[in-house]
């Protein structure tokens, strides 16, 4: 079976509580990776004054790699601990994987 790219992204106050779940979790999350982006576009509610100026709104991404049926395992997971947590997900297959 080959592996999935799992990525999540969600408003920054969420972010804590979905790496508590992953944390929880080593038998469906190995590790995974955290970062800062900005959400754009007409379905990103933009309430702070300072999202309105800049026209973005602050988010954290998380990016984790494995089997198939823990990653969708992973999203039930998210989806019962945070029922509207508005996490925003994609699953991409994973071409080749490795250290260099």
């Amino acid at each position: 079976m080959s592996e999935i790219l799992l990525s999540l992204t969600m408003p920054d106050d969420v972010a804590q509580h979905v790496e508590d779940l992953l944390l929880g979790r080593p038998d469906l999350v190995r590790g995974f990776t955290t970062g800062r982006v900005n959400g754009h576009g007409s379905v990103i509610r933009l309430v702070e004054a300072a999202e309105l100026v800049s026209g973005h709104s602050p988010r954290t991404q998380i990016q984790t790699v494995g089997q198939e049926d823990d990653m969708r395992a992973v999203l039930a997971l998210i989806k019962q601990a945070l029922p509207r947590a508005n996490v925003f997900y994609w699953l991409l297959p994973v071409i080749a994987m490795g250290r260099l």
